[in-house]
């Protein structure tokens, strides 16, 4: 069918989802007010018929009867409730319906020390239902579903409660495999973040920061390229925050405004689509132009509202050093940018005004944030960066968003073993306490007593989620699936298997494998022309041998011990 003016279609797929377990039901002077909970874990579709069969009932007997769901890892969409008959009002009834990311804010109330809330999402209302009808409810991430039944000398015949699953169905053209598991699935677990996230457009978070914050979406772009090559979201995202921050205004903070920049150099490397670079011309002009404007002669800048990431917020001198290095990084690439386009009064300007820059260093107050950007920028030597401060203490003052520059910094002070380890510490705790999609947030110090997100929190442990978080994110408010910590999908890429871009659209990419102590890895990269795939084994004597397969038109620099094949 054609386009209708005023219509257009979802990009996304709907697919229903069974509960894979029951976590908890209630029940009223030791009387099961839930009858056959385990009816709702069986296949049965959302069609209500005038015969019940072996359902689910709840029972009110003074106190709402109520049911905890765990459909078996985060979702972004909602839940349909079939029924079949009820009793009280008996046509309909009145349900309460709480999505949670873990178990416990699915258990939660609106407010409080916790800290639950509706923001971006509705994830706690009443509903009225039908009798042998279908209802849906309910559009942001979760894993956990408690349904109660509200009104007195009641009940209801529950046929299916099955999640209602709203996402882009794409294959997964990138991978990761190893000789450690817990490697593989941290790359999978980012990827799978990333791949929920890509909504209307390329979100925060499912559940709340359902936003385009185009200043935390570089690790995003950066691990969707590693896993779907490109796709039409990122510069339909790039476009919108364009569109919608006329100059001289910054998208939100002049940091932010940077990595728009950095990651449209980054998607042009990768699909080399000069005709779409060309439609940024006249905004990246206009932008390298703002961003000169702050810097004086000896290098330091006046730009207003500097902010890297909130875990290094309360630190403005380290604060103020990172954005030094983003304003260097801007003008490095804005140079390139505009020599592609032609411009080279623009990018003259920009290497004028990066020369400025670097006439200052300014110190990195011991924030790894700005210490991983200070060696990426050039600015100071990636080994004192890391030997110095971003490997002091292991996985300690990581974050989950800057985390991926930390990692960034290690590789190039050639610190592959510190990177993998820190990797396995910071993200696989994550997975131990019962994660299906990497965190907001994260600190080493909540893993103490802390219990696992898919379990009622029991006495002597702790609630990971309603407990810890900070700033804008305390308690149950903190997201448990955003986007910008997926870095280490993009990172196990680009350095274990080594898969780098020389030349823009993929057309030259160099395989320079980082086994640390893995024994082998192997994958796939994505690039415009067909999917490159690698694999290195280590031999008893610590060399690597390379096996690369990639498809014709493309250029492979690879190590002496590497057998290329390229696939017609």
């Amino acid at each position: 069918m054609s386009n209708t003016t005023g219509r257009t279609r979802d990009p996304r797929v709907r697919e229903f989802v069974i509960p894979s377990r029951i976590v908890w039901t209630s029940d009223n002077d030791g009387k099961s007010a839930v009858e056959n909970a385990a009816g709702l874990l069986e296949e049965r579709d959302g069609q209500s018929t005038l015969q019940s069969e072996n359902p689910c009932v709840l029972r009110h007997m003074g106190s709402p009867a109520s049911i905890l769901l765990d459909f078996g890892k985060e979702l972004h969409g909602g839940v349909q409730i079939a029924t079949w008959f009820m009793g009280g009002n008996e046509r309909t009834a009145k349900l309460r319906v709480r999505f949670g990311e873990s178990a416990m804010e699915a258990m939660s109330d609106i407010g409080g020390e916790r800290n639950a809330t509706n923001d971006h999402a509705i994830r706690d209302q009443i509903i009225d239902v039908s009798f042998l009808g279908a209802t849906e409810i309910g559009n942001t991430g979760f894993r956990f579903v408690r349904i109660d039944l509200m009104e007195e000398n009641s009940f209801i015949e529950l046929k299916s409660v099955r999640a209602v699953f709203l996402y882009r169905d794409l294959a997964y053209k990138g991978s990761f495999r190893s000789s450690d598991p817990l490697l593989d699935q941290i790359w999978d677990t980012g990827a799978y973040t990333v791949h929920l996230n890509m909504q209307d457009y390329l979100w925060d978070g499912i559940k709340r920061d359902r936003l385009v914050w185009i200043g935390d979406m570089h690790p995003e772009t950066s691990t969707l390229q590693a896993v779907f090559g490109g796709h039409e979201i990122v510069p339909a995202s790039l476009d919108f925050i364009r569109d919608r921050t006329p100059l001289p205004g910054w998208m939100s903070f002049p940091s932010y405004s940077v990595w728009w920049l950095i990651i449209h150099y980054d998607w042009y490397m990768q699909n080399g689509d000069l005709a779409y670079l060309e439609e940024q011309r006249d905004y990246l002009t206009g932008l390298l132009n703002l961003i000169a404007e702050q810097i004086k002669e000896d290098g330091t800048n006046e730009a207003p509202s500097p902010f890297l990431d909130w875990p290094s917020s309360d630190n403005p001198e380290g604060v103020q050093a990172g954005i030094h290095a983003l304003f260097t990084l801007a003008m490095q690439r804005g140079a390139e940018l505009c020599s592609l386009l032609g411009d080279e009064i623009a990018a003259d300007r920009c290497r004028r005004t990066e020369n400025k820059l670097r006439r200052h260093m300014p110190h990195h107050a011991g924030s790894k944030q700005a210490a991983a950007l200070l060696a990426l920028a050039g600015l100071w030597s990636a080994e004192e960066a890391n030997e110095q401060v971003i490997a002091v203490g292991g996985s300690q003052g990581v974050s989950t968003f800057f985390g991926y520059y930390m990692l960034e910094a290690r590789a190039k002070a050639g610190d592959i073993q510190g990177s993998l380890d820190c990797i396995r510490e910071f993200w696989g705790a994550m997975l131990e306490l019962g994660a299906t999609t990497f965190w907001e947030d994260f600190d080493l110090s909540w893993t103490k007593d802390a219990a696992r997100i898919d379990e009622l929190t029991p006495e002597g442990k702790i609630d990971v989620h309603g407990t810890y978080g900070n700033y804008c994110y305390k308690g149950y408010r903190h997201s448990l699936c955003h986007g910008w910590a997926s870095g280490p999908t993009a990172w196990l890429t680009r350095h274990v298997l080594g898969v780098e871009i020389v030349e823009a659209g993929c057309k030259v990419m160099r395989v320079e494998p980082n086994l640390g102590d893995l024994a082998w890895a192997e994958g796939e990269y994505p690039t415009p022309l067909g999917v490159i795939h690698v694999r290195h084994s280590k031999a008893e004597d610590g060399s690597v041998h390379s096996e690369i397969k990639a498809p014709s038109g493309i250029t492979v620099i690879a190590p002496g011990s590497a057998e290329l094949l390229t696939v017609g």
